[in-house]
């Protein structure tokens, strides 16, 4: 498909009062004003509208109510001979008008508001500034093209080598930890072999079994009474063993408790005779 057929027209601007004048031919350099115009007395009164197709800009004169094409100037260079300002106002211009058998003419245009013609004005302006800016791309990339393009492939047989930090080097060694200020975490490297060694758990200690030793049931004598217990309370170990004589009183006496154990010298008492 042509690239013509993709353009399409666009409008720029659209103002609703425009008057058109017939001007008299430049007698010199020194520009158009538009004081030498009947101003009082345009020759045609409508709407102009700014239509884009592509790189050119067309000024369209426009019936106001039909819309029916009056004349139409396409401009394709800002400031140029297709559009040009007068010497002694801002709100008048001379165009360039131009029929389909390709004959032209220059006629006067001018707007009662300012804020229109500024309006005017700028809409050509931005128009061109971005064909100059399509202009510029496109002249890049066609020296891009004929430029030789880099080629950033491997080669056959070419290889690459990645240093990354805590990884094994070619000698089987770990790689040096990173130091604690530059600002990172400092971690050891793992050990050679892959595995860490866990410490065995001691068996329990014999010590604490031979010193837990559950004591032997005390045997009672048959002839035993409870009154034989409260008596080995503060009589030693090898006396409490000692048989009890019968006929000893079960209570004993205050003032000789110490010699109620046979065989043992007498001993000092401690207990009070009341």
């Amino acid at each position: 498909m042509a690239a013509a057929e993709l353009e399409y027209e666009s409008v720029l601007c659209v103002k609703p009062d425009v008057n058109v004048y017939r001007i008299p031919p430049r007698t010199s350099n020194r520009g158009y004003r538009a004081s030498d115009w009947k101003l009082d007395h345009p020759d045609w009164t409508g709407r102009l509208r700014v239509t884009s197709k592509g790189k050119t800009a067309y000024i369209k004169l426009e019936d106001k109510v039909s819309g029916e094409l009056f004349a139409q100037a396409p401009i394709d260079q800002y400031p140029g001979i297709a559009v040009e300002t007068v010497a002694d106002s801002s709100r008048y211009f001379v165009i360039r008008i131009q029929d389909g058998t390709g004959r032209s003419a220059f006629i006067g245009i001018g707007f009662t508001d300012r804020g229109d013609a500024f309006d005017f004005n700028v809409s050509l302006q931005d128009h061109f500034k971005w064909v100059k800016q399509e202009t510029e791309i496109s002249k890049e990339s066609q020296e891009a093209d004929t430029r030789p393009k880099l080629d950033l492939g491997f080669k056959e047989g070419q290889t690459i080598k990645l240093n990354i930090g805590n990884m094994t080097s070619k000698k089987g060694g770990a790689a040096k930890p990173r130091v604690s200020g530059s600002g990172g975490l400092s971690l050891l490297p793992p050990p050679p072999g892959g595995k860490i060694a866990v410490p065995p758990i001691p068996p329990p200690s014999s010590t604490a079994i031979a010193n837990h030793v559950t004591p032997p049931p005390v045997q009672k004598s048959s002839n035993a009474s409870s009154a034989d217990i409260l008596l080995d309370l503060d009589a030693p170990a090898a006396a409490s063993k000692a048989p009890v004589s019968a006929t000893t009183d079960l209570w004993g006496d205050f003032s000789t408790a110490s010699s109620a154990v046979p065989n043992q010298a007498p001993q000092q008492s401690n207990w009070v005779q009341f």
